[in-house]
């Protein structure tokens, strides 16, 4: 699904939930969704420059409206926030975005190091046995030769 879509349904439920009188607190995780797809139109924006495969007019176009609406919808998520829990909730809110996404990017790092290692490692156990299978066929081969002129 777009992640624009996924922006436009998040916000429109946290609306109406707020409008009904639910806490910002009830409504978790549509603020979840709703941050993930902020960040996925921010970092489709960053990505979409340079493709190749679009015009560079409709290229700035999509990616400008995407990215100013969801400006638009996070700054009206941080007046619903201030709102309902005062300035400090929403800079709680903004302070844990951030841990988590750091958490996130450090665990993805440390994901993709542990994924060279372990590769790094199946090519050293791969390399030793075809180290090994050459000892043992060259030793093998010279035992055949000197088998056939008479050596042994």
């Amino acid at each position: 699904m777009e992640p624009i879509t996924v922006l436009m349904g998040s916000f429109t439920a946290i609306k109406a939930g707020v409008s009904a009188g639910r806490e910002i607190t009830a409504l978790a995780k549509d603020v979840g969704k709703m941050f993930d797809a902020i960040d996925d139109i921010r970092n489709d924006h960053n990505k979409a420059k340079g493709n190749p495969l679009r015009s560079a007019n409709e290229e700035a176009m999509q990616t400008f409206i995407a990215k100013k609406k969801a400006e638009d919808i996070e700054n009206q998520l941080r007046n619903i926030v201030i709102a309902t829990r005062g300035l400090n909730g929403w800079h709680e809110l903004q302070k844990l975005r951030a841990d988590i996404r750091h958490d996130r990017a450090e665990a993805e790092k440390k994901r993709k190091k542990e994924r060279a290692e372990f590769v790094d490692n199946v090519w050293t156990v791969i390399l030793v046995l075809l180290g090994i299978a050459i000892v043992v066929g060259v030793g093998f081969g010279g035992l055949w030769i000197a088998k056939r002129r008479g050596l042994i």
